[in-house]
């Protein structure tokens, strides 16, 4: 029987934050991809950094 709560917070690198992590990764990437598709030109070019 574990007895870790599994809702507790830990910091460093946890099984939770690289699950996290990776959510978060393919959300900026689903919204890079957006950008481009509703803009036209690249997310650098949208944001005038070229």
């Amino acid at each position: 029987m574990q007895t870790d709560n599994r809702n507790d917070v830990k910091f460093g690198f946890t099984p939770q934050a690289e699950n996290w992590n990776g959510r978060f990764a393919m959300l900026g990437f689903v919204a890079a991809l957006a950008t481009e598709l509703v803009s036209g030109q690249g997310v650098l070019h949208f944001l005038g950094l070229i």
